[in-house]
């Protein structure tokens, strides 16, 4: 079944941007003229994905405010950042059932719509998640030496190969056995890999990883077609 909802995680510091974040969250930051929150929505829109999810803590009466009037549902994390694992626990009864999408929201994008990308290649009978990859060539603005090893058959394994991308799609049923309440989705992905379950597929496109005040000048050069 195509996932039809998607978390948009929107509740971290922001603490790499400096003083960027001082008066405002890392997701009002603006990249060529809109906030990057607002490039990760339209993506959303663009694949026609109905129910879209934001989670906030820092700053998060700013970032209701930007979205006031849009068809968002939020995840309040107000009394404690839950990572990404524990926060997407905890938004599941707004996302619904079902394997879901998840977008870091500190990203730009350039090439075919990533949420397409995943939805064609989605099998929920062999994968309990879906990531989208990028060889380091297309990750603009990476600094890290890559995350997991792609196999021939789609399998992801842990190591220093492709880089993820932020998103993909995720069967959240198995964060239910995890007892922690703020963790990351590495916890889930690692039982994921020793089922043989977790897959990659390459994005088709560049991807910026808008993370230091430095990627912002990366990023919209990237988003104006500069090598």
């Amino acid at each position: 079944m195509t996932p039809d909802a998607v978390l948009f995680f929107a509740a971290g510091l922001g603490t790499r941007m400096g003083q960027l974040t001082a008066d405002r969250p890392k997701s009002l930051i603006t990249v060529a003229g809109r906030p990057l929150i607002d490039h990760a929505i339209g993506l959303a829109d663009a694949a026609g994905i109905g129910r879209q999810v934001v989670n906030v803590h820092y700053k998060a009466a700013m970032i209701r405010g930007h979205l006031d009037g849009r068809d968002v549902a939020f995840s309040d994390e107000a009394e404690a950042l839950l990572e990404t694992g524990g926060g997407l626990r905890k938004a599941l009864p707004l996302l619904g059932p079902g394997p879901v999408f998840t977008m870091n929201t500190d990203a730009v994008w350039q090439g075919e719509n990533p949420f397409r990308t995943l939805d064609a290649d989605w099998d929920s009978v062999r994968m309990d998640a879906l990531l989208l990859m990028a060889d380091p060539a297309n990750a603009v603005g990476h600094s890290g030496r890559g995350d997991f090893l792609l196999g021939a058959d789609g399998r992801l394994t842990r190591g220093q190969g492709l880089i993820y991308c932020g998103i993909q799609i995720i069967d959240p049923v198995g964060l239910a056995t995890i007892p922690a309440a703020a963790f990351s989705l590495n916890v889930l992905w690692d039982q994921m890999i020793a089922r043989g379950r977790l897959y990659g597929i390459r994005l088709r496109g560049r991807w910026c990883d808008v993370g230091q005040p430095e990627s912002i000048a990366l990023a919209e050069a990237m988003l104006k077609g500069a090598p």
